[in-house]
């Protein structure tokens, strides 16, 4: 079941303005003035900000979002227990026990629609129905909004979709360049060279095509990797459940880590001092991580709060792994793990409180001045830049200054018959002890640029990377 754009629903979204919200660098949601420009959701933000740009663009408020669809679920559950949660406004539901209850998924699937219709608003849910979570979303999407559209055989389905579906945008160009188009082309490729060329995502996207959601045998883990935390004192600030459920994702992770595990499902489940207990399933197609399932169960818990499931203080939490496979990740013999991991929680922290422009990350790449060598780009943010190690033609000679100035600053230079002599700095004069240069770079005619002549100047206090141009001399470099 899926509610298109369910991260709009909020108020500060207006109705009559473009507008987008965006997940760190990738654009979450869209709405119709602004899909009308082009933004699609999983673009990069940067692309979406360029195609909307008079637009209102959102920061993504995921704890919000799982609050207002709390009552979704709850609706669901009175008719279907075991409902899995795989984000704010997509969910799967097992029917098989439902559809013999029931009388049938025609029956089944009018009776969700009619609980959820008055709670769905202006943008009706769209309902897919398959034997398998990926072809019942792929369903759902193409569902007309408030129908349900049946998959009665998952792989003819499949195999008429375009190649597009699996998701991973890289993986799908290089799948079209080679001239598979469909899902179904592909899963008729040899799974063992799909394996050997693009390795795991690979093989993970030929079992998808083949409408097998789920290695045939998963990994048996002979311990039970279950986490439980009982609380003395009975938890009631959000601060300390927090704590709690990130101090148990990292135990829990850890012991499936051990065993080269990962869970695609965890169940969490929230027992409170008056002998209540709340139970929710999320579920996630890639296999969970400590920050991934630290974050789903503190959104939970928040939601279960703000929306009156837990009325008073937490006495036991609980976390179980289901649907456990083989996805584990092997660590490289002098892999800091931790401290990368601890590294890039910091830098997301303060990416979120100052904005996705205030954190960025040089990369090297080609240009004749030094302010040129250097691409920055926003932390996170994926690049298709590959630097190449090739020379640049017209580049200033190395070593490459240390210090670039976002500005060219002026100084004064004496010159003696085309030598440059003394350089004040400030209020005194100094001797320039070497000198070379210059390297005649030519202005852009079309963009009423001067020629310049650069020098690299050695003081007995500093050396200077120089411009020349109009009889004015600029600095455009320090040198350490």
């Amino acid at each position: 079941m899926w509610w298109r754009d369910w991260p709009l629903r909020r108020p500060d979204a207006p109705p009559d303005r473009p507008t987008l919200v965006a997940e760190a660098h990738e654009v979450i949601a869209a709405n119709d003035l602004a899909r009308a420009l082009g933004v699609e959701p999983g673009m990069r933000r940067r692309e979406g900000e360029a195609l909307c740009p008079h637009g209102v663009i959102l920061d993504r408020d995921v704890g919000r979002e799982v609050s207002t669809f709390e009552p979704m679920i709850s609706a669901i559950e009175e008719l279907i227990p075991r409902v899995e949660v795989a984000e704010p406004g997509l969910l799967f539901v097992e029917v098989s026990g439902a559809l013999r209850y029931y009388g049938g998924e025609d029956v089944a699937t009018d009776l969700v629609l009619k609980a959820v219709s008055p709670l769905s608003g202006v943008a009706p849910v769209r309902v897919g129905v398959a034997n398998g979570p990926f072809a019942s979303r792929l369903a759902a999407s193409q569902a007309p909004p408030g129908e349900a559209l049946h998959i009665d055989d998952d792989y003819a389905y499949l195999a008429q979709q375009d190649v597009a579906a699996i998701g991973n945008r890289d993986l799908v160009a290089t799948f079209r360049w080679l001239g598979v188009t469909t899902l179904g082309e592909l899963a008729q490729l040899p799974r063992e060279a799909i394996a050997s060329r693009f390795g795991h995502v690979g093989l993970t996207a030929h079992r998808l095509a083949s409408g097998e959601d789920r290695p045939a045998a998963p990994r048996q883990v002979p311990v039970d990797a279950t986490v439980e935390r009982v609380f003395e004192e009975p938890l009631i600030m959000m601060d300390q459940v927090g704590f709690a459920a990130r101090a148990m994702s990292v135990e829990l992770i850890g012991g499936l880590c051990r065993y080269g595990a990962a869970a695609h499902r965890i169940e969490v489940e929230a027992v409170t001092e008056d002998g209540a207990s709340r139970h929710r399933v999320w579920r996630s197609a890639n296999p969970f991580t400590e920050d991934m399932l630290a974050d789903r169960v503190w959104w939970q818990l928040r939601a279960w709060v703000e929306r009156g499931g837990v009325t008073s203080g937490i006495v036991r939490l609980r976390l179980s792994p289901a649907d456990v496979s083989g996805d584990g990740r092997q660590l490289s013999f002098l892999e800091d793990t931790v401290a990368k991991v601890e590294a890039e929680r910091a830098l997301a922290r303060v990416q979120a409180l100052v904005g996705p422009d205030q954190v960025l990350v040089a990369q090297p790449r080609g240009g004749r001045d030094p302010g040129d060598r250097v691409e920055w780009r926003r932390w996170g943010e994926p690049t298709d830049f590959t630097p190449s190690s090739a020379p640049w033609p017209g580049a200033t000679p190395s070593p490459s200054p240390a210090l670039v100035p976002r500005q060219p600053t002026q100084i004064e230079v004496e010159w003696d018959g085309g030598m440059p002599a003394r350089v004040r700095l400030r209020s005194r004069w100094v001797q320039v002890v070497s000198w070379a240069g210059p390297w005649r770079k030519t202005g852009r005619w079309w963009k009423d640029e001067l020629d310049v002549d650069r020098y690299q100047i050695v003081t007995s206090v500093g050396a200077f990377l120089c411009e020349v141009k109009a009889n004015q001399t600029f600095v455009i470099g320090v040198y350490d």
